[in-house]
């Protein structure tokens, strides 16, 4: 009986992180898990295996949470209590193998489907070989840009075309020192500093791209375009 119990309320679970359409799932699940229907809840979705040993650490923390093995994903159903966000994803970082997606805050067993979703798309934000573990609220305009691929492509295509011609060394060169620079706050001086190199060459770089891209970094539009696009080239491209 108790099995049957446990079969029942995953299948419950399941059918949360699927967004169906029933109105009286949520109270069943919450009955079926032994859960309150309204809470604060947090999904994770991790490359499979990614989770294992996250689920002693998430005991230790006291945490109720709940696993769910898809294909090449595991689901993490948190119950967060009164813990906030960045505690998990710290925990998760700690404890887990990356890459791995944390949707939105869900205020209640209904918006698991929700916010399972949205945590899949923070997972896809993640570059290629990397194992950095994101909140979707981070990741916002790389959310958007994951979610209309094909926009994405023709971005990438009509901003950095000419520098995808270039060989790769010399445009992961390029690449890296656009994303020192924007990572630290358009300061050449500091981004020498992380690329050890001279400010002159951080510098000449930059003007190289602005020359190739026939943008400049210092008009507000043209700028945005440059950082989506690098966006966009970050997530499928392999990492430089």
């Amino acid at each position: 009986m108790r099995r049957r119990s446990d079969e029942r309320g995953r299948a419950l679970l399941d059918a949360l992180l699927e967004g169906r359409p029933d109105p009286g799932l949520a109270a069943r699940a919450a009955s079926g898990l032994d859960l309150p229907e309204q809470g604060r809840y947090a999904v994770a979705v991790l490359r499979a295996g990614g989770g294992g040993p996250a689920a002693v650490a998430m005991e230790a923390e006291g945490l109720r949470f709940f696993r769910r093995e898809r294909a090449d994903r595991e689901v993490v159903v948190v119950a967060l209590g009164d813990r906030d966000q960045a505690a998990l994803t710290a925990l998760l970082v700690r404890c887990c193998q990356g890459p791995g997606g944390i949707g939105p805050v869900s205020d209640g067993l209904a918006g698991l489907g929700a916010a399972r979703r949205l945590a899949e798309v923070a997972l896809l934000t993640c570059p290629p070989g990397t194992t950095e573990i994101v909140r979707l609220e981070e990741r916002l305009p790389a959310a958007l840009l994951v979610s209309q691929p094909e926009l994405a492509a023709r971005l990438v295509t009509d901003v950095f075309g000419p520098l995808l011609a270039l060989a790769p060394a010399d445009r992961a060169l390029l690449v890296r020192t656009l994303e020192a620079w924007l990572e630290c706050g358009g300061s050449a001086g500091r981004a020498a500093g992380r690329l050890y190199c001279h400010r002159n060459t951080v510098l000449n770089r930059l003007r190289r791209l602005e020359r190739l891209t026939s943008r400049s970094l210092s008009r507000p539009r043209e700028l945005i375009e440059m950082m989506l696009a690098l966006d966009a080239f970050r997530m499928t491209a392999p990492q430089l």
